[in-house]
């Protein structure tokens, strides 16, 4: 046991290796599937290890690799620059949905960080006027929801002068090992090492800091820290007003309520706290914006080609087996398909398993570009155990380094890979006899 700790810590530390000269940036392929390689190597070392002999090395692994993060600027997101935009906006009484970063009527906000008067560095956008931003598409409004903005205001407050992007860093940490910490208490060690040594914690919640890492503590808090109720609603609904896709946990809450007619008790206490949540979050900005607080999410689904499979790898899975015109419809169909399932069938005792499948299945069905949108699969795969679903975040790194919307990306493969072996474990899980207690 004690030479499986050891090399288990020497996987550690090559990823830790690896994962600073991921940091550094660009990341590349090649550096995410080592990554992903050593992650998988630490994993099968330590599979008999027992679990209080385990706890240090993923605590401990987990708090640095999750630090790894901060050793460098964003390296391959330009998200935060928006986020640290949208922090500054609010802090003086503007609401972000108003105006985008390029209208004029906030030039006095603009500083020689968000706006150089060099424009020759990379990663830099053209403003309409004339000079350069680092914040993306900055002639269209902010995205973000209400609860995402209340944390961008805050992490301003909190900065200290000159700190740019490294504030938003360390909030990805603290919130990364916060949730390493609710996993390890609530589902232990073993499991939480798929968190804890997973090489998209340090680059995706940490590196580029994506406040997905803020709707994923929400919803591990909502399953892993209180008990079914009102609780565990108004944290769903925080949530999904932190970053919406944390609405695929929902049906995971109301696992099983249509087994035997409506529990309508158990819809009524999750349902209820969770809009009202997400409604009084919005109140502030919809009496500053009106419907302005839509934002670029109109926008944003058309340009990630969401809205038709005829370009892009949008429902790239799907595409593989069906007509390109037929793969939108479908992939809405299937993933209702899943969520009744989990509604009719689901385990109430374990809502984060339902939760899961409904969120995996999203990635495996739509095939997003977006590395960070398997943040939240990975926890609730530490929640649940199922280590096959692992994939579909391996398959979101290798689509967003490869290029998401590169024509032949690399990612269809790997998200193909990730559904077949998430079919394969659900195949082995079926055929294994049940347990009879006494």
């Amino acid at each position: 046991m004690n030479r499986s700790l050891l090399l288990a810590g020497g996987a550690l530390a090559a990823l830790a290796a690896v994962l600073l000269r991921m940091a550094a940036g660009p990341p590349g392929l090649g550096w995410t599937l080592a990554a992903w390689a050593l992650f998988a190597a630490a994993l099968w070392l330590v599979r008999r290890v027992p679990e209080r002999r385990l706890c240090t090395l993923v605590v401990a692994g987990g708090i640095v690799l999750a630090a790894t993060g901060l050793a460098a600027p964003p390296s391959s997101s330009t998200d935060s620059f928006r986020y640290a935009w949208d922090g500054r906006v609010q802090a003086a009484g503007i609401s972000p949905y108003d105006h985008p970063p390029a209208d004029p009527a906030l030039e006095r906000l603009r500083d020689d960080w968000l706006f150089p008067s060099t424009c020759g560095a990379p990663a830099l956008w053209s403003l309409p006027g004339g000079g350069c931003t680092r914040i993306n598409r900055p002639a269209e409004p902010t995205i973000y929801p209400p609860v995402a903005q209340g944390y961008f205001l805050l992490v301003h407050w909190l900065s200290p002068e000159g700190s740019r992007h490294k504030a938003l860093q360390v909030g990805g940490w603290v919130m990364a090992v916060l949730t390493l910490a609710a996993l390890c208490r609530f589902a232990g060690a073993r499991r939480a090492a798929y968190w804890a040594w997973c090489p998209a914690v340090p680059i995706e919640a940490v590196n580029n800091a994506h406040v997905d890492m803020l709707g994923v503590l929400l919803v591990v808090a909502a399953f892993a820290a209180v008990r079914a109720g009102h609780a565990r609603g108004a944290l769903l609904g925080a949530a999904v007003a932190a970053k919406l896709l944390p609405a695929t946990a929902l049906p995971g809450a109301l696992s099983g309520v249509l087994a035997r007619g409506v529990a309508w008790r158990r819809v009524l206490v999750t349902v209820v706290p969770a809009v009202l949540v997400v409604t009084l979050s919005y109140v502030p900005y919809v009496l500053a914006s009106g419907a302005a607080v839509l934002g670029y999410l109109p926008g944003y689904v058309k340009e990630e080609r969401y809205d038709g499979a005829g370009h892009g790898n949008r429902y790239a899975v799907l595409r593989l087996l069906l007509p390109d015109s037929w793969a939108p419809y479908a992939a809405v169909a299937l993933l209702l398909l899943v969520v009744l399932l989990v509604l009719r069938h689901g385990d109430a005792d374990r809502p984060w398993q339902g939760a899961l499948l409904v969120s995996g299945s999203l990635l495996l069905l739509f095939t997003p570009g977006y590395s960070w949108y398997a943040l939240l699969v990975v926890a609730l795969t530490a929640l649940d155990g199922r280590v096959e679903w692992l994939g579909v975040a391996l398959a979101a790194a290798v689509a967003y380094t490869a290029g998401p919307t590169a024509p032949g990306s690399l990612g269809t493969p790997f998200y193909a890979a990730a559904a077949l072996a998430v079919l394969v474990g659900w195949a082995v899980r079926r055929s294994r006899p049940v347990e009879v207690r006494p």
